[in-house]
């Protein structure tokens, strides 16, 4: 199964991930780490890549796609993978979405944990406040903030782009983690037998 976890920061979507990897095996795809390993391979992609951040230039949407081109061939992902970090924009969607295509495959799902941006401000002035104090929950507020702003700008058009393609499946991330959990195993269709998604899995 090959998945996008979509949603603003503090959305919990590497929690999610981690828990999709844990039960089912599904690999989370981090496009820092693929670019990191890709350049301490030395692969032909990662040394591309290797140059251009010496530079101190931002890695294209090209050399990242092919990172991923390469990374989603290896063994470890045969049960599928949860991309984290990528797309973030519509362009980038597409150059995904041209890639996997030329392999013959396609997303399965983009699960989008859907919140409420003025809960997840409260809840991080609450976290900050607890351990740091009045001023540091300011700062964090305020770097949160921008954050969502980038998302909204940026992002968030990625929700119409994916359900114009009918991959979008949207659950509610503000209740309980648990609940964030189910949901997203109903709405992906692995709360049936185990040996049922299994086999759609490896086909056997």
């Amino acid at each position: 199964m090959k998945l996008i976890l979509l949603g603003p920061p503090g959305a919990g979507k590497g929690t999610q991930a981690k828990r999709l990897e844990d039960k089912y095996g599904f690999v989370q795809l981090s496009t820092g780490d693929m670019l990191r390993a890709a350049v301490a391979a030395g692969t032909e992609v990662g040394k591309i890549a290797e140059t251009i951040m010496a530079r101190g230039e931002l890695v294209p949407n090209e050399v990242v796609v092919g990172i991923i081109s390469d990374r989603i061939e290896q063994p470890d992902v045969s049960r599928g993978y949860i991309l984290d970090g990528f797309p973030r924009n519509v362009a980038q969607a597409e150059a995904l979405d041209q890639m996997l295509a030329g392999k013959g495959m396609e997303l399965d799902a983009v699960v989008e944990l859907g919140v409420d941006d003025g809960i997840l401000l409260q809840r991080i002035e609450g976290r900050a406040a607890e351990t740091a104090g009045g001023p540091r929950a300011d700062d964090n507020a305020e770097a949160l903030a921008k954050r969502l702003k980038v998302y909204h700008e940026q992002t968030a058009p990625l929700i119409a782009y994916y359900k114009s393609r009918g991959k979008l499946k949207t659950v509610d991330g503000m209740k309980e983690m648990d609940e964030v959990t189910r949901q997203i195993e109903a709405a992906l269709g692995l709360l049936k037998k185990k040996g049922s998604w299994l086999s759609r899995l490896t086909g056997k």
